[in-house]
């Protein structure tokens, strides 16, 4: 199927670029656990796929923004030392955006933070292949308000139709929406349970991506 319009990708990161998510969960259920608070995965991905964060659980349960802090300094801690420690790759990856590379400008948009993204990609050649990054730091208001994915835009002064969103949650796919840029979803069994029903497309692999757009 042909989109020659499209000049532009825009990629979400964790999940679709690296497989990270899963390590994200385990860090907040770590940190919660030293308050005695288990955090169910079926509960998690209910409040991130409307972009709410783990700490509402505990804030429900009538824990203070004080402790919160401090257990979210622990939760950074744990994250990182995953980051550190597990293979983090996703298969094919590096070699599709090789050819994506020759069609489209590419960057990244996500919602993590600059110095988690950067050691995240210290495994990776992955950036080498984008024009840039825009990390949580970059834009006001993180998905899933659009402003992540207008920033973007605006830094390549493209215009929205000639841009394709690559994600692979809700959040991200309603970031997409409101900024009115159409959106392909990335099967990942992390966010199977997630609403993907308003996605343009619903890819099974990474590599279909030269299906669609090569």
């Amino acid at each position: 199927m042909k989109n020659d319009n499209k000049k532009y990708l825009l990629f979400d990161n964790d999940g679709v670029l690296v497989e990270t998510e899963k390590w994200y969960f385990k860090a907040n259920v770590k940190a919660l656990k030293l308050i005695n608070i288990n955090l169910e995965e079926d509960v998690y991905q209910k409040i991130m796929a409307k972009g709410g964060n783990a700490w509402e659980v505990a804030l429900q349960q009538g824990v203070s923004e004080d402790i919160i802090q401090d257990l979210r300094i622990k939760r950074d801690i744990y994250y990182q030392d995953f980051l550190k420690t597990k293979d983090l790759s996703i298969k094919n990856v590096e070699a599709v955006l090789k050819k994506l590379r020759r069609k489209y400008k590419m960057a990244i948009v996500t919602t993590s933070r600059r110095v988690d993204f950067e050691l995240i990609h210290q495994k990776t050649n992955i950036l080498s292949y984008m024009d840039f990054a825009l990390c949580l730091e970059d834009y006001s208001y993180a998905k899933p308000h659009p402003d992540p994915y207008l920033s973007a835009l605006k830094k390549f002064k493209a215009r929205k139709e000639e841009i394709f969103i690559i994600e692979d949650s809700q959040r991200g796919l309603i970031s997409a929406n409101n900024a009115g840029i159409s959106c392909i979803i990335i099967k990942n069994d992390f966010t199977k349970t997630h609403d993907f029903t308003t996605a343009k497309y619903f890819l099974n692999s990474f590599p279909d991506l030269l299906n669609l757009l090569a």
